[in-house]
């Protein structure tokens, strides 16, 4: 789906978050959907569309753009609007080394994370795998979203579950800056299965050293791919 497409689909569809709602949810509805990849870097956000499709105020929306600008997914232009960013190398680089801290700390978690939570990482493993043997390389990148979200859930705290919401949908942004979603995810698809194994064996640790040199692997592949585009 288009950002132009994503845009027409919402009068189409008459979603409404009705008149209590905030910027605040506004501005999740707008990251989850740049986190399913509905919204490509460069996509020009019309407010008027936005703002009458989801039947909030133009305050409302406005406050929600700034809230998503001083998360690095809009970008404000002026006398042109609000567009979807396009992260850069130094994007890359901060974002992977919270990442790193965050996500290998709540993978030791995985012992005494209730069951639901350690399942909910077994099914996003499970959705990513079906939907590369099904070619599917657009939900491949959502079952990767949902899979390092599953991670952060196992600690059970919804601080940290909104902090990685908003990086993954930044990293989304980056993944869609690449081009073919095949060439760019289809070796993680193993490599999530293999982290997975290795949690549910009990090895802990070595499933952490797994998820580290996963993060090394894809920080040098998103850099070597921007610098490539030039």
């Amino acid at each position: 789906m288009t950002g132009a497409d994503w845009l027409a689909s919402l009068a189409a569809e008459d979603v409404v978050l009705g008149r209590v709602s905030t910027a605040e949810r506004v501005a999740d509805f707008v990251r989850t959907r740049v986190m399913e990849g509905d919204l490509l870097p460069g996509t020009r956000l019309s407010e008027e569309v936005l703002r009458t499709a989801l039947g909030v105020s133009r305050n409302t929306l406005r406050e929600a753009f700034r809230l998503l600008t001083r998360e690095r997914l809009l970008v404000h232009e002026h006398s042109r609007g609000v567009f979807v960013r396009t992260p850069g190398e130094a994007d890359v680089v901060d974002l992977y080394a919270a990442r790193r801290v965050i996500e290998s700390g709540a993978l030791n978690a995985w012992p005494t994370a209730p069951e639901d939570k350690r399942q909910k990482v077994r099914d996003a493993v499970r959705f990513q795998k079906e939907s590369a043997e099904a070619e599917r390389w657009n939900d491949v990148a959502t079952g990767n979203m949902r899979f390092h979200q599953a991670i952060t859930g196992l600690v059970g705290s919804a601080r940290l579950d909104e902090e990685v919401q908003r990086l993954l949908a930044e990293l989304r942004l980056m993944f869609l800056h690449m081009g073919d979603p095949r060439e760019f995810h289809e070796n993680y698809v193993l490599l999530n299965r293999e982290i997975l194994a290795l949690a549910d064996d009990g090895e802990v640790a070595a499933a952490g050293e797994a998820l580290r040199k996963y993060f090394d692997v894809a920080e040098h592949h998103l850099l070597t791919r921007m610098r490539s585009h030039g």
